[in-house]
């Protein structure tokens, strides 16, 4: 990065010897790996649209059957407030959070391809409880499940994408896991769409056909190879020379092997690797991987639009099928942004894509909040127009949260941790991220009521935070190679004065 906030690539050791080529087995074990997402994502996508469909809200909770029928005498904005209801979406992401920490033992000891089993795996039996659940209890007991391998499979997919994939193309490999989560989105609201007419079990089928992205995932996982890292951190040396060379497509990778040697033995020596997160050296990961931008990711809004998608364009005055339709919408502009971030990440770097599209879900966040201000909250339907213009807006920022703040808040942390603290290090960025995703699930609604349109200038205000934090602290790292991303802080206008200069060599791998 040019300029004084961040150190370009050109300090690095041994990158210019890297070779590689890309090959079939490259692509399938990408591919296989990234069906994590698809899990993630099928439920972000469901779970709002679930939520909105009469014969679950009759099945489980009557109150807000009735109140949504009757409107009372509460503006639109109350409609679904009710802690129980939003209690079954952010289950889910408490029992992650927990569950991530389990799976960072699996992860260091038996390797990513091992926590990506034990995630699809508890994800199946969630959707199995989930669509044949006859009370809220047993509603709950699924989603602690479905959190578990969320879990598992957030925190292994992000670290095998990135240890898999060459540095110069890392971005879009790792961007694999982000598109998978938006093809989940997508394919679960055409699905909602559908089983909202099928009366009164189409909220079941729903609910019961995330088995199939666990099923993908768990067949494709028996056949994944697990990451080059991974083995060398395990002692397994020739088998990870063999992988390396298997996906790297060429015998000529002593400079990649060597450094992934040179990690492995600084790892080693590492007895506590989350007590090693809190040392000085790794101050820059802990603060931007760890804590910042997996929390920021969440306080975008974005997700919160995605659960309650149909839920929020029923309280502005869409019907029922017309509100899962523009929450399909929705899910489309998610999907493009991901593709238009995995073709230009590598090219444009990351800042530009995360201060870009920052400026522009700001705008987005301050006309709806300005229209809503306006138009909406006392009882009346919003007119035709001002809901077509509503639908846009949100189509337009959850296009620039699907190439900025949804692929990077993924990709960046699974790329500057050091191998030592890397299962560590993405454990505390899913739990960061699961809390935060559980707390903006549990309080949207309960905002939405009490602040009104004043929830998305918050937001709006939230963003312009992040975006200075990303201007000042982050450091460009496309294309640099994942073991060699210690050398950025060294070079980094704030962050040398806090991990020192060369006197720790492999400071951060």
């Amino acid at each position: 990065m040019a300029g004084g906030f961040g150190g370009g690539p050109s300090n690095l050791k041994r990158a210019h010897l890297y070779e590689y080529r890309i090959t079939g087995y490259f692509i399938f074990s990408c591919i296989v790996g990234a069906l994590g997402g698809s899990l993630f994502g099928y439920d972000l996508g469901v779970s709002g649209g679930v939520t909105s469909m009469d014969d679950f809200l009759k099945d489980f909770f009557p109150d807000v059957y009735r109140r949504k029928q009757q409107h009372l005498n509460e503006t639109d904005y109350c409609k679904y407030d009710n802690q129980v209801l939003t209690l079954f979406t952010s289950s889910l992401y408490f029992a992650g959070l927990v569950s991530t920490f389990g799976a960072s033992h699996v992860t260091r000891r038996w390797g990513r391809r091992g926590s990506i089993l034990v995630g699809a795996s508890s994800f199946f039996i969630g959707a199995v409880l989930n669509a044949a659940a006859v009370n809220i209890a047993m509603l709950i007991i699924g989603r602690i499940f479905l959190g578990i391998g969320i879990g598992f499979g957030n925190q292994a997919v992000p670290l095998y994408l990135s240890e898999m994939a060459p540095a110069k193309i890392r971005g879009a490999v790792n961007q694999l896991f982000q598109l998978t989560t938006c093809l989940g989105i997508l394919i679960a609201n055409f699905i909602n769409y559908g089983t909202d007419k099928i009366h009164p079990w189409g909220w079941r089928l729903s609910l019961g056909l995330a088995t199939v992205p666990a099923t993908v995932m768990f067949v494709g996982g028996l056949f994944l190879p697990e990451t080059p890292n991974s083995l060398v951190e395990q002692g397994k040396l020739d088998e990870a020379r063999r992988i390396l060379e298997k996906v790297r497509g060429t015998s000529k990778v002593e400079a990649e092997f060597a450094d992934l040697i040179d990690a492995s033995n600084e790892a080693r020596a590492v007895k506590n690797p989350f007590r090693n997160l809190l040392l000085r050296r790794n101050r820059p990961q802990l603060i931007i991987g760890a804590l910042g931008i997996p929390a920021f990711q969440q306080l975008t809004g974005n997700n919160s639009i995605l659960f309650y998608a149909p839920v929020i364009f029923q309280s502005l005055g869409f019907g029922s099928g017309a509100s899962l339709y523009s929450s399909s919408i929705s899910g489309i502009a998610l999907v493009i942004g991901a593709l238009i971030s995995m073709a230009l990440v590598d090219k444009f770097g990351r800042r530009a894509f995360f201060l870009e599209a920052g400026c522009e879900m700001i705008f987005c966040l301050v006309a709806v909040g300005i229209t809503l201000a306006l138009k909406f909250g006392q009882g009346e339907e919003l007119p035709k127009g001002t809901s077509i213009f509503l639908v846009i807006v949100i189509c337009l920022f959850v296009l620039a949260y699907g190439r900025s703040w949804g692929p990077l808040g993924w990709l960046v942390p699974s790329e500057i941790f050091p191998l030592e603290t890397r299962s560590a290090g993405q454990s505390v960025v899913v739990c960061v991220n699961l809390f935060f995703t559980a707390l903006i699930a549990q309080c949207f609604l309960a905002s939405l009521c009490h602040l009104r349109y004043g929830v998305f200038f918050l937001f709006a205000g939230l963003i312009v935070i992040m975006s200075c934090f990303i201007f000042f602290l982050l450091p460009e790292t496309k294309q640099v190679p994942i073991e060699e991303v210690y050398l950025l802080w060294q070079n980094h206008w704030f962050w040398k004065n806090i991990v020192g200069e060369k006197d720790e060599p492999q400071g951060s791998a």
